[in-house]
């Protein structure tokens, strides 16, 4: 997919581009697999916000994904859709039975393509199989860590695993971030790699963009008071003297925060940072 920009007739427009329409082959959703969702604008089960910067935004129809892929046999795409819940495209797939279900559309799927689920299908982009019948060195993404849970790994735009080894009844993945880690081979995994790849180019240009697609304003910290965050306060403007850090106090970047000591001993190798040159 290429990218849209707008000639500088506003300063709104001047840096704004977007992912063009270009491939999606129908407007308007399948209406048996959609149904209202109601947003929960960063709140918690009692009113209390735990994700800042959430709210507002234009109404959205959920369009229910079938990431389990259960289905064995072959499906028809029909179309290839826009989903206003992800950055991924999605694709609406005929079965042999007749039935009709979303998926996450793989990178340089079309109408028309035959896609396959089960143990038997071939190695082609946007099949589904269980790992161990998957080769090494393997690109894949909507990968399952618990066998017939669904996909919850390498679902959003571009996103894509690499299958390393095979170590008795685990496969070894490398993650989008780098990690290396086990995962039982009875999962399932797509073969290639989520659509939309064009996605972290995109440039809204104006506010009032973002506030459609429900983000709201971001404060920095450093403009703030000192009673508002630990980088306010100061006479004029300054650069708040310590690493950043959350309004609690909580450092907000680098510092490890995972704790699941449960799935440590999947995780052969932890990711790694860069260093710069």
């Amino acid at each position: 997919m290429a990218m849209k920009k707008f000639k500088p007739v506003t300063p709104t427009l001047r840096f704004k581009q977007i992912v063009s329409s270009e491939g999606i082959t129908e407007q308007k959703p399948y209406k048996p697999l959609t149904k209202g969702i109601k947003r929960s604008s960063g709140r918690n089960h009692r009113g209390v916000i735990t994700v800042r910067r959430r709210g507002g935004g234009h109404k959205k129809l959920y369009r229910m994904i079938d990431f389990k892929r259960s289905w064995a046999g072959s499906a028809v795409v029909e179309t290839i859709e826009y989903d206003p819940n992800r950055t991924a495209r999605i694709a609406l797939v005929k079965l042999d039975n007749g039935k009709r279900a979303y998926i996450l559309a793989p990178e340089g799927i079309k109408v028309g393509s035959i896609i396959q689920s089960g143990s038997d299908s071939s190695l082609s982009v946007g099949n589904t199989l269980p790992l161990r019948d998957i080769p090494q060195n393997t690109e894949i993404y909507n990968i399952e860590l618990k066998p017939g849970k669904g996909g919850q790994v390498a679902r959003s735009a571009g996103c894509g695993a690499e299958l390393l080894a095979k170590d008795g009844r685990y496969v070894q993945v490398r993650m989008p971030s780098g990690e290396i880690r086990r995962i039982l081979e009875d999962c399932t995994a797509t073969i290639g790699k989520v659509s939309n790849s064009e996605h972290l180019n995109v440039v809204s240009g104006s506010a009032g963009r973002s506030r459609w697609l429900g983000k709201r304003p971001s404060v920095r910290g450093v403009v703030m008071n000192p009673v508002d965050h630990p980088l306010g306060g100061g006479e004029g403007k300054t650069a708040g003297g310590r690493h950043p850090v959350s309004p609690w106090g909580k450092c907000a970047k680098g510092k490890k925060t995972r704790n699941n000591k449960a799935t440590d001993n999947m995780i052969v190798r932890r990711r790694t940072k860069k260093r710069a040159k």
